[in-house]
Parts: structure tokens; sequence; C-alpha cells
């Protein structure tokens, strides 16, 4: 292996990141063109994703921004042709954009309900709808394609006033299982990832006085994980070996116990 390949293991490949303006999504995209991907950043701010590929070109990688709504099917769609137009198809799809909005259940939140079902389960679906068929298309060709989805340790553990949320993230750990007994043995690997707690954008949409208080609490006795330390995971799962497949990946801060 040539010395620039072990340098960019991912050089070659073509990967779409969901929710890439800020967070956990932005801090991967950029780990992945340090790797050599090209990467195709999308979310609603087209500011944010222009300052973030200025950002990867600067430090020597290559990225396509392209600003759309994942809860809008066709332009998903749109977004896809683009990339199979322009870049031949992406083998690397990141689903990363969500929202995380707490409430008691007894308040009828119903609004934000149906945020967080449109965004984290029907935007996902929308990405996986687009893009599943590249990636199949590409696994063919190269022998691996890569399904990554953003899940949360709430899909596993209970957290008072996070049922909406922690049902949507359930409902993403459970699909990717499905998924990878569909895809794994077309060479699409599947895998979700599950973090603890991350310092992201998502806290800033909390509005629930008692979820506020519980995160604000926290920080007392736990260190957050950052954002790059869940991208850092995105890059080793992407660097695998054909043959091998993480599956369901928890990342916590280690003070944190569920």
């Amino acid at each position: 292996m040539s010395t620039q390949n072990t340098a960019k293991p991912l050089q070659g490949r073509v990967a779409v990141v969901t929710g890439a303006s800020s967070g956990i999504g932005e801090a991967s995209a950029e780990k992945l063109a340090a790797l050599g991907a090209h990467v195709v950043v999308l979310a609603r701010r087209a500011e944010r994703l222009a300052d973030l590929v200025a950002r990867i070109e600067k430090d020597g990688g290559s990225a396509t921004a392209i600003a759309a709504d994942v809860t809008d099917k066709a332009a998903l769609q749109v977004v896809a042709d683009r990339v199979a137009a322009e870049l031949g198809g992406a083998d690397l799809l990141f689903n990363n954009a969500g929202v995380m909005l707490p409430a008691p259940v007894e308040e009828l939140a119903t609004d934000q309900w149906q945020q967080q079902i449109d965004l984290n389960i029907t935007g996902l679906m929308n990405a996986i709808g687009a893009f599943t068929p590249q990636l199949v298309e590409a696994a063919a060709e190269r022998g691996v394609a890569d399904l990554i989805n953003t899940s949360s340790i709430a899909a596993q553990n209970i957290f008072p006033n996070f049922a909406v949320y922690s049902a949507t993230k359930a409902y993403v750990s459970h699909l990717s299982r499905h998924l990878r007994v569909e895809l794994g043995p077309k060479n699409v690997r599947v895998a979700a990832v599950e973090p603890g707690i991350v310092g992201t954008e998502l806290q800033d949409h909390v509005t629930d006085r008692g979820a506020l208080d519980w995160l604000e609490s926290s920080k007392e006795t736990i260190e957050w994980l950052t954002p790059q330390d869940v991208a850092e995971t995105i890059g080793f799962i992407a660097m695998l070996p054909p043959r091998a497949n993480l599956q369901q990946i928890t990342i916590m801060p280690t003070a944190q116990a569920s």
C-alpha cells in the first residue's frame, strides 16, 4: 500500500453527511474528508455549509455543499440524482440529521412530537430511500459501502420527559439491525451509533425546564463527549476492512452511568 493511501484510507470514496451544518455531522464531515473521502455536506443552512466546505478545502480535502431539507422527499431525490451525475454516486451515507425536544407527555406538545418524528424518522427514511440504490451499486462494484445512522443511548435507556425523542431513536437502532440483515449480503454495512451526552446544538433546542435543569446539572459531574469524539468513531467504522461490520456502537462519556 502506498504512503498516500495509508494517509488517506478513504481516497476515492464519496460520503454523504446529513445534518452537516453543526455538531456531529459537521465534525464527521471534516473527519471523513481528512481521511480522503469526497464529502457531500447536506443541511438546510447554506452559509454554514459553505463555511464547512471552505475549511475542508483549506485543510486539503474535497467537499460539495448542497442545501436541502431531509424532510422533503422530492428534494432528497434531487440531491441523490445530482450526486450520481456529478460524483458517480455515494458509497457512504451518514444519516445524522435530528432534533431533540423533550417534554412531559401530559403537556401534549404535539407540534414537537411531530417535528421529532418528521426529522428523526421520516427524514432518515427519505435519505435511505434516496441513497440506498447508490450504496448497493457501489458495493457491487467496489466490495463495500456504508450506511451509518445516528441513534442515541436514549434508544436503550430511560430518560424522563424524553419519551418521544427516545422512541424515535429506538426506531433508528432497530431499523438499522433489520437493514443490516437485508443489505449485508450485498456488501453494504449498516451501523447504528448510539452516543451518550454530546455537546452540540441539540441542547439549544430544548425548552422543557426539567430537561434543561437535568442537562445543566449533568455538566457538574460529567465531562460531555465532543462532536469530534463521535466523528472519530464514524471514521473508524468507515476504515474497517470490508468483511467487518460494527453493527451497533455505544459511545458514552466516561462518567455517564446510563
